[in-house]
């Protein structure tokens, strides 16, 4: 079989294994696109090149000259004009600084926003600096190998006198990357970096100056740089689920990645800056291995050694959980939900949309009730006001639909949310709002079914000639959507009662509030009692009172989990003006992490609702 010649430089990197896969998918005829056609990697990496030449922007600031000559110019009395900087483009600015009596006595650097009221860095170039996006002293690359330990300053600060000076600053983002490489009067190389200089106020509000301190800088004058080669790279926006049909290219059009270069150094690629393969096809459903290449180096020439990252996404055939066949064929519990336990006391909220081959009112979704091993069925109740069980004689229903031909019409395509109450006496009651397809709503209720035993009752729903879909999501599937951008619908919490719901949750993993957060308020949302993040920390007019679990022991491990984590909310109305939260989240590592905030305060207790919404991350309700 032919193998195309820069394959072979990607075996250290990708490994043994994966390499295998590669070539074994190569052999067989899988989908991996071009992957048989001669110098199909030479070519890519030819292309990016073209595009990445056309992203470095070499800068030379106004006026060229800064600072009189002399080195007398007074510190913040003389700027060059603001440059604009544009996200996903790589800046050089070549200088020549001449150097005063200190270390400070050089040229400065300023980001700050276009109105100059927000100084996000005012960095020196002798490992200092100030602003709200500096965070202390971001690098120990102050001098060559030879003299670092000994922090030589004043070597240094002579050789800065009339030093050959490269500015090379990349904007990723929230973030600002700045490099400094100084060859000084003294023939030695010495280098200064500025990593991860906070600008998540406004990313696109971002300018450069620069400023003197008894110093002067001339623009414009060619430097030569050493460049660096990829040493790491980090996969970001791969999306977890892709319907089957979806292609390749599509699918992957808005991932990118972080690429750490040898010296520290950080760029944010795009999708089309990367050589991406997968493997096996997408024609049929499964976990599949997406390989992502990246094959430069910071100054955008080719790379002798590519770095190579692999993560997983799976093709699907529909993208939430669903129950029954989907042409509405499956017989009586022939399929069914996991069994979900509801505690004494509480009750269980639940939402689907339901689907009918619309042939009789019974081809619908049902509730059933039972204990734990299902020895014992509480009660089997259908969506049309009927049902039998240990417990359903005593039930009171609501007495069914006016019109039933009219609500079977209506039940294929209803959104529909089910209550299931332990009322912890012995009793349990079950409530269905049913929106149908004709935008009206309809009700099922069955109030009293006694025989329960309130510490061992569980419930699942199960279906006859339909199918359920568990399709309610809140946040976008990439895990783009900012603070409180979705939510799900408003639930009334009645006093006394505590509501539960269950979720599977996803985050983007960049930071611990990145994922849900529990909102209680008013029927009309005048008045907004809490806001409860998942990681320890909230607001609103009870917040203060409330007392909070104290968080996880290890924050980094917790986040790491929440990915997938399947997470059921507790929400508490204890009607006497106070609220209790509770968090129990099921982490993908397996282990189970609890976040609670008890007696929230200033609550109405015949007027709490709560919802959930987001941040950089999505839910997927059960």
């Amino acid at each position: 079989m032919k193998i195309m010649k820069y394959l072979n430089k990607i075996a250290t990197a990708l490994g043994s294994a994966a390499l295998a896969m590669l070539l074994l998918t190569g052999c067989e005829g899988a989908d991996i696109y071009s992957v048989n056609a001669p110098d199909w990697i030479s070519q890519k990496v030819d292309s990016i090149a073209a595009e990445k030449a056309a992203s470095i922007v070499t800068l030379t600031p106004t006026p060229e000259v800064l600072g009189a000559e002399d080195n007398t110019q007074d510190w913040w009395s003389a700027f060059t004009d603001d440059i604009k900087l544009e996200q996903g483009k790589t800046y050089q600015i070549p200088l020549t600084n001449y150097g005063g009596a200190s270390n400070w006595n050089n040229f400065v650097i300023i980001l700050r926003n276009a109105t100059k009221d927000y100084e996000y860095a005012i960095l020196r170039a002798d490992n200092w600096g100030w602003g709200t996006g500096y965070t202390g002293e971001e690098s120990d690359a102050h001098f060559n190998k030879s003299t670092e330990d000994g922090r030589d300053w004043a070597t240094w600060a002579k050789a800065m006198s009339r030093s050959q000076c490269m500015i090379n600053l990349v904007p990723n983002g929230s973030t600002v990357d700045i490099k400094i490489t100084m060859v000084g009067a003294d023939g030695v190389t010495y280098t200064q970096n500025y990593l991860n200089i906070d600008n998540n106020i406004n990313p696109d509000d971002l300018y450069l100056s620069f400023t003197v301190d008894h110093s002067h800088i001339v623009f414009g004058t060619p430097v030569d740089v050493p460049d660096s080669n990829p040493a790491s790279m980090e996969l970001k926006n791969v999306p977890k689920k892709v319907l089957i049909g979806t292609t390749f290219e599509a699918a992957m059009a808005n991932i990118s990645a972080t690429v750490t270069f040898e010296d520290g150094m950080k760029k944010d690629v795009t999708a089309e800056e990367l050589t991406l393969q997968h493997i096996p096809d997408m024609s049929t459903t499964g976990k599949k291995t997406l390989i992502a290449v990246y094959n430069k180096t910071y100054k955008g020439e080719s790379s002798v050694d590519p770095i190579v990252a692999t993560t997983q996404f799976e093709v699907v055939d529909k993208m939430f959980t669903s129950i029954g066949a989907t042409d509405n064929s499956s017989p009586f519990a022939a399929e069914h939900s996991e069994a979900i336990k509801v505690g004494a006391g509480e009750t269980f909220v639940t939402t689907f949309t339901n689907y009918t081959d619309g042939a009789a009112n019974w081809n619908n979704f049902l509730v059933e009730l039972f204990n734990a091993d299902k020895t014992k069925f509480y009660a089997t109740l259908r969506a049309d006001n009927f049902g039998w069980g240990d417990g359903y004689a005593a039930a009171t229903t609501s007495g069914g639909q006016a019109d039933w031909a009219t609500w079977l019409a209506a039940m294929d395509g209803a959104k529909v949310t089910v209550y299931v109450s332990n009322n912890g006496d012995g009793t349990a009651d079950v409530k269905a709002i049913m929106v149908g397809n004709d935008g009206k709503t309809y009700t099922q209720e069955y109030n009293g079914i006694n025989n329960i035993d309130p510490d061992n009752m569980y419930f699942h729903l199960t279906i006859e000639k339909a199918h359920l879909e568990f399709d309610t999501v809140v946040g976008a599937e990439d895990n783009t959507s900012a603070f409180a951008a979705e939510h799900s619908a408003a639930i009334m919490v009645p006093s006394g009662k505590t509501y539960v719901t269950r979720f599977t949750n996803y985050t983007d993993g960049a930071t611990n509030w990145n994922n849900f957060l529990v909102e209680l308020f008013n029927a009309d949302k005048t008045k907004f009692y809490a806001t409860l993040r998942a990681d320890n920390y909230g607001w609103g007019d009870g917040y203060a009172a409330a007392t909070t679990s104290g968080g996880q022991a290890d924050w980094a491990t917790w986040l790491a989990a929440m990915d997938e984590a399947k997470v059921t909310v507790y929400v508490s109305n204890n009607g006497d003006g106070t609220a209790d939260v509770k968090a129990v989240m099921i982490g993908n590592d397996g282990k189970t992490y609890t976040q609670e905030y008890n007696g929230v305060n200033n609550i109405d207790p015949a007027n709490m609702y709560f919802h959930l919404t987001i941040e950089k991350a999505h839910l997927v309700f059960e």
